[in-house]
C-alpha cells in the first residue's frame, strides 16, 4: 500500500487506486504499485477496461489527516463519485442523504436559502470547504465537478478553524491527470427532467493536461405544483508538471441557478392558537401538490465563482510544500413565498403569502501554505502537516420592499379581496394575478472578517500497535459588521484569538483495524457567517446586556469526546466503523428573564453510530450506516421550559443504506433505504415533522465498454414526507416519485 505522502502527491483526489479497487483487473482489489521513474517519482498509472467501485476510501484527500482513515481517531465518511453517480444525486444535499446523522435546516427570514446541513445536531452551514478551504457563500451546490465528498464528524476546530461544532464537509473537485479521456451523459425523465454533463481530459505534453467539466440541468419537482430548478455550470482546469517534483494546477468553476423556490407546507397552528390537547404541531394535512407561492412574483437566482491556483513542490521524496491561492464570489437574489401560520390563519383555512427576500454578495480571498511529509525522531515515526492560512472575507446584504401586506391581510378574505396576499390553505392558485409593488431598498448591511491562522498535525507511531494523533490550530479572528442606515448604520467589531486542539490515542490490535479514543474542541465566534447563515452568536449586542459588550459576544465553546473502532475486513475491501460520541457546548449566548443576554448556555448531544462502505462480495457493494442521538438543552436561559428538550434538527434515529449487485457482467441492480425519526423544528419541541422511510432503486445496463444506460427511480413508493422543519410557520416537503434514464458514454 502506498504511503500517505505518495497518495497526496498524486493530486487533490489522491485515491485513484482506491476508486479502482474493485476492478476485475486486480484480483485482490488493490492496484499494483507503479514502477518508479528514473527521477524516483511515481510513474503515471494507466488503467484500461471497465472499473467497478467498492465505495471504500483508504485516505482522506486533505493533508490535515496525517494517517490512513482506519488509523484516524475521528469519524470520517467519504462519499465517492461512484456512489453519487449510482444513486442519481445531482446536488450536495442529495449526496449527503446517504450519510446517517445528517439532517437539513430550512431557510427563512435572515437565514438564506441554500445548503444547510446539520451534523450531529449542529448547524454546519458555515463549515463547508472546497479542497480544504472555506466556502462561505450560501448556495445550492452541484456535484458535476466533484470527485468525492468528505464528512468529518465531531468538533473539528483544529482542522477547519471557526465553527465546526458538529463537524464539517469538504468537497473535493476534479483536476487534470495524465492521459486523455472523455465522459458525457444525457439524462431524461419524469417532471421534465433534463440533464447533460461532459468531462474531458486532454494531455497536451509529457507533463501537462487540461480538463473541462460542464453541466446543464432542468427539472420540475415531482409532486409539487409550479416549482422548478434550472442551472448550468462550467469548470476548466489545467495542470503542469504532472509526474515531476513541481506541479501547478489552475482551476476555475462557475455555477448559475435560476429556480422557482418552494416554501413548503405551513404548520397547522401558530404560536397563539395551539389547542391545549395538542402536544406537537405538524404541517397541515393538505394535498402534497399545494404550492402557496406566486409564479409571477417568486424567483431565486444565484451565482458561484471559484478561482484557484495551487503550486506544490517535493522538497524530498517524503516532504512536500504546497501553496494555494483562491478567490471566491457568490451571489444570492430572491423573493420567495413563506406560507405563514401567524394570526391563526391556517387553522381557519387561510395562508398569508409572506415574502422573504434577499440580495446578497459574499467574496473571499485566501492563501494557504502547507508543509507535509514523514520523518523520524529517534525511534518515533512522524506523519505530519503544518500550515499557515490567511483569508479576508467580505459581504453585503440588501433586501427588497415587497407590498405583501401582513398576517392580518387574511381578515380581508382570500384572493382578490386581499390583493392575492392571502390564499386558500386547501386550493392555492400559484398563477394568481398578484399586482403588488417590488422595489430594492438599496440599503445594504456590510460584513468583513480577516483571519490569520497557523496549524499543525502529527501522527506519531510509538510502536506498530500504538499511535498518537495530535493537532493544534491558532486563529487570529477579526470581524466587523455595519448595519443598514435604516437601523442606524452602527458598526460593531470583535477580535478573538481562537485556540482549538485535538488529541487521539489509537491502538491497533491488527494491521487492518484500530480502536481509538479522541478529544477535540471548536469555537463559534460572533459574526462567523458574515450574514450568510443563521448566527447563534450574532455580532450585534443585546438589549442592555450583562457585563460588557465583549462579554456578550465571546465565542461559543464546543468539545467532543469519541470512542470508536475501525476495521477493513474481507480482504480489506469492506470498511466497518463504530463510535460512541458526546459533544458539549458551553458559553452559548442565551436570553435571561430580564431580557438581557449572558454567555451561560449549555447543551449536550450523546450518541453512537455504525458505518459500512465497500464490497461485501466481489459483485456486491454497500454504503451506509445508523446513527442514534440523544440531545439535550441543559440551560436555555430565559426559556427555562425548554431545558431538557431535544435539539432542533436532531433525530434520535437515522439510517441509510445503498447497495448494488452485478447480476451479470452487463447488468447491475441496486437501491437505497433511508429512515429518519421525528425531527423537531424548535427548542420548545412544539413543531416537528414526522418520521419517514424512503426507498430508491437503480438499474444499469452496460451496452459495451464505452456505453451504458442507467435507470434511477427516487422515492420509489411515492411517500409523502417532510425533510426540513423550521422553528415557525412551515416545513419543507420532499419531492414525490421521479424516474430518469441516463445514457453514459466514455472514451
Amino acid at each position: 500500500m502506498k504511503s500517505r505522502a505518495d497518495e497526496l502527491k498524486l493530486g487533490k483526489f489522491t485515491t485513484l487506486c482506491s476508486v479502482l479497487a474493485a476492478s476485475p483487473a486486480f484480483a485482490d482489489g488493490v492496484a499494483p504499485p507503479a514502477p518508479p521513474s528514473p527521477d524516483g517519482h511515481l510513474a503515471p498509472i494507466e488503467i484500461s477496461g471497465q472499473a467497478e467501485h467498492g465505495y471504500q476510501a483508504d485516505f482522506s484527500a486533505s493533508a490535515k489527516f496525517t494517517a490512513p482513515l482506519v488509523d484516524t481517531p475521528k469519524s470520517v465518511t467519504v462519499i465517492p463519485e461512484a456512489l453519487i453517480r449510482n444513486s442519481g444525486a445531482t446536488t450536495l444535499t442529495e449526496a449527503l442523504r446517504t450519510v446517517p446523522g445528517i439532517t437539513f435546516g430550512a431557510g427563512e427570514g435572515g437565514n438564506p436559502l441554500g445548503d444547510r446541513p446539520f451534523i450531529r445536531g449542529y448547524d454546519s452551514q458555515g463549515s463547508l470547504f472546497i479542497d480544504g478551504m472555506r466556502d462561505i457563500g450560501a448556495t445550492t451546490r452541484e456535484i458535476f465537478n466533484l470527485e468525492r465528498v468528505e464528512v468529518t464528524k465531531g468538533s473539528d476546530g483544529a482542522y477547519g478553524g471557526r465553527g465546526g461544532a458538529g463537524g464539517s464537509i469538504n468537497l473535493i473537485t476534479k483536476t487534470p491527470h495524465l492521459g486523455t479521456s472523455a465522459d458525457a451523459s444525457a439524462g431524461f425523465g419524469t417532471d421534465r427532467y433534463r440533464r447533460f454533463t461532459a468531462d474531458g481530459n486532454w494531455q497536451f505534453s509529457d507533463h501537462a493536461a487540461f480538463r473541462l467539466n460542464a453541466m446543464s440541468h432542468n427539472n420540475d419537482v415531482a409532486g409539487r405544483d409550479a416549482v422548478n430548478n434550472a442551472r448550468w455550470g462550467v469548470a476548466p482546469s489545467a495542470a503542469f508538471g504532472l509526474g515531476t517534483p513541481t506541479r501547478v494546477i489552475a482551476s476555475y468553476s462557475h455555477l448559475a441557478t435560476d429556480d422557482l423556490p418552494d416554501g413548503g407546507i405551513p404548520y397547522l397552528y401558530g404560536f397563539s392558537n395551539k389547542p391545549a390537547n395538542v402536544d406537537t404541531i405538524y404541517p397541515a394535512s393538505v394535498n402534497r401538490h399545494n404550492f402557496y407561492g406566486l409564479v409571477d412574483r417568486d424567483f431565486r437566482k444565484t451565482t458561484s465563482d471559484v478561482g484557484t491556483v495551487r503550486i506544490e513542490h517535493d522538497l524530498a521524496p517524503s516532504l512536500t510544500i504546497r501553496n494555494t491561492t483562491r478567490y471566491t464570489r457568490s451571489t444570492q437574489d430572491y423573493i420567495w413565498t413563506q406560507p405563514d401560520d401567524s394570526q391563526g390563519n391556517v387553522a381557519n383555512g387561510k395562508v398569508w403569502r409572506r415574502a422573504n427576500n434577499r440580495d446578497s454578495t459574499a467574496q473571499a480571498v485566501a492563501n494557504q501554505t502547507e508543509l507535509f511529509g514523514e520523518l523520524r525522531t529517534g525511534a518515533l515515526k512522524h506523519s505530519f502537516t503544518t500550515g499557515i492560512e490567511l483569508s479576508r472575507e467580505w459581504g453585503e446584504r440588501d433586501t427588497y420592499s415587497v407590498a405583501a401586506g401582513n398576517g392580518k391581510s387574511c381578515q380581508q378574505g382570500i384572493g382578490a379581496a386581499s390583493g392575492y396576499n392571502c390564499t386558500s390553505l386547501w386550493a392555492p392558485n400559484p398563477n394568481d394575478p398578484w399586482a403588488g409593488s417590488i422595489s430594492r431598498n438599496n440599503d445594504p448591511s456590510h460584513a468583513r472578517t480577516v483571519t490569520k491562522s497557523v496549524y499543525g498535525f502529527d501522527t506519531i507511531e510509538l510502536t506498530p500497535r500504538w499511535l498518537i494523533n495530535a493537532g493544534l490550530r491558532l486563529d487570529d479572528y477579526s470581524t466587523r459588521f455595519t448595519d443598514t442606515r435604516a437601523n442606524g448604520g452602527k458598526t460593531y467589531t470583535r477580535d478573538d484569538t481562537l485556540v482549538n486542539w485535538q488529541l487521539g490515542l489509537v491502538f491497533k490490535p491488527a494491521r487492518n483495524g484500530s480502536v481509538y479514543a479522541s478529544y477535540a474542541t471548536s469555537s463559534t465566534p460572533a459574526g462567523m457567517l458574515l450574514g450568510e447563515g443563521s448566527e447563534s452568536q450574532s455580532l450585534t449586542p443585546g438589549r442592555g446586556g450583562v457585563g460588557s459588550n465583549a462579554d456578550q459576544m465571546a465565542p461559543e465553546k464546543n468539545r467532543s469526546v469519541e470512542l470508536g473502532t475501525k476495521w477493513n475486513v474481507l480482504g480489506e475491501r469492506l470498511s466497518l466503523t463504530g463510535a460512541l460520541f458526546q459533544i458539549d457546548t458551553t458559553n452559548a449566548r442565551v436570553t435571561l428573564p430580564n431580557n438581557q443576554y449572558a454567555m451561560v448556555g449549555d447543551k449536550r448531544v450523546q450518541g453512537l453510530e455504525f458505518g459500512v462502505a465497500g464490497q461485501i462480495a466481489p459483485h456486491w457493494r454497500a454504503f451506509g450506516g445508523y446513527t442514534y442521538m440523544k440531545s439535550e438543552l441543559r440551560d436555555n436561559g430565559k426559556n427555562t421550559a425548554d431545558n431538557g428538550h431535544a435539539f432542533p434538527n436532531t433525530p434520535k434515529h437515522s439510517f441509510t443504506m445503498w447497495t448494488d449487485y452485478d447480476v451479470t457482467p452487463k447488468l447491475t441492480v441496486g437501491g437505497g433505504a433511508f429512515y429518519m425519526s421525528k425531527v423537531f423544528g424548535d427548542t420548545a419541541n412544539e413543531r416537528a415533522v414526522p418520521s419517514y422511510w424512503r426507498f430508491d432503486a437503480m438499474a444499469q445496463y452496460r451496452i459495451d465498454k464505452r456505453l451504458d444506460l442507467q435507470l434511477n427511480v427516487q422515492n420509489l413508493f411515492n411517500r409523502t414526507y417532510f425533510d426540513q422543519a423550521y422553528p415557525a410557520h412551515f416545513a419543507s416537503i420532499a419531492p414525490g416519485r421521479s424516474a430518469f434514464i441516463t445514457l453514459n458514454a466514455r472514451y
